[in-house]
């Protein structure tokens, strides 16, 4: 992972120094709320239902087993126990008090952390697959790009104030977990005819009030004008988002207003005056980066382990837990392990300080120091032994996190909704527990795949809209209901799920997913998952065991 260099570290505790001084003359009267706003959003501070909420940047997801020590250590000192892992592969803390926010910056610092740029309407931070690297699968390694992103875009200073935020998500894998088509800019890695790597370049997604999949503007950038492509985006952006309404602020809505080919052609006119300049990526240059992700000290393993065939065959829930949560290596010898961090009565994505420090000694002893947050709000052993996996599966027993649900329906993407955000409708984290405990393990299983995404309010940082069953919290009259979708899709071939119909209690809500699985249960053909029946056969059989044979008109 990146190692930061002088620059990098006088840069951190100028910001720090900066920013203690801001927010002292702030308590102390000096500086008005709207003065302080930008200045607390710069450095990732929010202000929530009950407390200030400060989210954590973590570049492309990759942690230190040195950093999430440092994580508990805050989360212990300055919060309540616990952090939250967010799908922009950030860690939020729910509880810090306004006046210590600046130690916790200095803390961080200490171990190559900010919150620089994880609000407000900048540049976020960039996001990518969380097996960048190591997958079996991939094209390249995204994880240089990303890096080249997060310093290009950093403090940059055209880019500090722009209409509304940015997000940016680079996939190198075949297989998309990074939702990248419903980012402002979504960057696939390809190989053309003549066998180059380069990019194919998405813009204007994003889901919110209005969720938009994002539309091819190049179908294949070379490497080198990778930093000047998207600085031309960036400015035909900043030059023409609306400022005077920030629900249309988005790119999303220039790109669909104006047309992708009217953007295109603007994109290109400005792309003119980059192109070729100092921007322009070098092969050394893109080496240089490579250089942070090298490889690390691999063993020469054979292809196939016979202890771990001989533990898959004597226990039969360790091989339930590995045909889960383990994934293809490009090493021989070696295997991607996913902890699922959503074990029931937990809120999904939540870590208690002992399972933070656990996780980092986990990280020392079986993946060389290193661990991923994934988009799913889970946690990635990238480099682990297979000969180790049994070994591995029960040390996760200890804090229970060894559940073998990843990508079942129990495997929520959830925000914090009502019980902390201000601007939820209603809560998403007692929903999502509900949902959990509704299902026993057996049930999770032979259901299969199936994504279940919960949001509580129409900014759906939960998600939902590409959630195969997606749940979103509304106002009625003051009163929380919830509306489903079906249909929705983060992967390879985005989609945005459909609304069934009216909006559903909370005591309600339990029994409409078991009902939806139930219809797929009754229409699934071999071999076919969830999202595969619904296009299949469409939603009437769904609104029919949900509403009855003339389902309720939607309010």
């Amino acid at each position: 992972m990146y190692r930061y260099d002088n620059y990098d570290h006088q840069m951190l505790a100028d910001r720090v120094a900066q920013f203690r001084d801001q927010t002292q003359r702030y308590l102390a009267g000096k500086l008005s709320e709207g003065e302080f706003l930008p200045l607390r959003l710069q450095n990732g501070l929010y202000v929530q239902r009950l407390a200030p909420m400060l989210r954590i940047a973590v570049p492309y997801g990759m942690l230190s087993s040195r950093q999430m020590r440092k994580l508990a250590f805050i989360a212990d000192h300055y919060d309540k126990g616990y952090s939250h892992l967010t799908t922009r592969q950030n860690v939020q803390f729910n509880w810090p008090e306004l006046g210590e926010v600046p130690d916790i910056l200095a803390h961080l610092a200490e171990v190559e952390m900010h919150a620089i740029q994880t609000s407000g309407n900048c540049i976020r931070n960039t996001t990518t697959d969380q097996y960048a690297g190591v997958s079996a699968d991939e094209l390249d390694d995204a994880r240089p790009y990303c890096e080249l992103i997060r310093q290009w875009s950093t403090f940059h200073p055209e880019f500090a104030y722009l209409p509304r935020k940015f997000k940016i998500a680079v996939c190198g894998t075949r297989r998309d977990q990074a939702a990248t088509q419903v980012h402002d800019i979504g960057i696939y890695i390809v190989k053309n005819d003549a066998g180059e790597l380069g990019f194919r370049i998405l813009v204007g997604g994003g889901l919110g009030r209005t969720p938009v999949i994002g539309s091819e503007i190049c179908e294949f950038l070379p490497k080198k004008h990778l930093l000047t492509y998207l600085d031309a985006i960036l400015r035909v952006y900043n030059r023409e988002g609306r400022r005077d309404n920030k629900f249309k602020a988005r790119i999303k809505i220039l790109v669909r207003e104006t047309g992708i080919d009217t953007f295109r052609e603007k994109v290109e006119k400005e792309w003119q005056v980059l192109k070729d300049g100092p921007l322009t990526l070098t092969d050394d240059e893109i080496d240089r980066m490579r250089g942070f992700f090298h490889d690390p000290d691999y063993r020469d393993l054979p292809a196939q382990s016979e202890a771990l065939q001989s533990a898959l065959s004597k226990d039969v829930m360790f091989s339930a837990w590995y045909e889960q949560n383990v994934a293809a290596h490009k090493r021989s010898g070696y295997a991607i392990v996913t902890i699922c961090v959503k074990q029931t009565g937990s809120p999904p994505g939540d870590l208690d300080t002992a399972q933070m420090n656990f996780v980092a000694d986990l990280a020392d002893e079986y993946s060389f120091g290193e661990m991923r947050i994934t988009h799913n709000q889970n946690l990635v052993l990238a480099d682990v032994e297979q000969d180790r996996l049994f070994e591995l599966w029960q040390a996760l027993k200890t804090f229970d996190l060894q559940a073998d649900n990843l990508g079942l329906l129990s495997d929520i993407i959830c925000c914090p909704g009502g019980d902390f955000c201000a601007l939820a409708n209603a809560k998403s984290i007692p929903i999502a527990e509900a949902i959990q405990r509704r299902f026993t393990h057996a049930e999770l299983r032979e259901i299969g795949e199936i994504s279940l995404n919960i949001s509580g309010c129409m900014n759906a940082c939960g998600h939902h809209h590409v959630g195969n069953i997606g749940i979103l919290g509304v106002d009625k009259k003051g009163e929380e209901f919830y509306q489903v979708t079906l249909g929705g899709s983060a992967s390879n071939h985005t989609a945005l799920g459909k609304v069934v119909g009216r909006a559903f209690s909370q005591e309600e809500i339990p029994e409409v997913v078991e009902k939806i699985v139930t219809v797929y249960k009754r229409h699934r053909e071999s071999g076919e998952n969830f999202l595969s029946t619904y296009e299949r056969i469409g939603m009437d059989p769904f609104k029919t065991e949900l509403y009855g044979e003339k389902p309720a008109v939607r309010h």
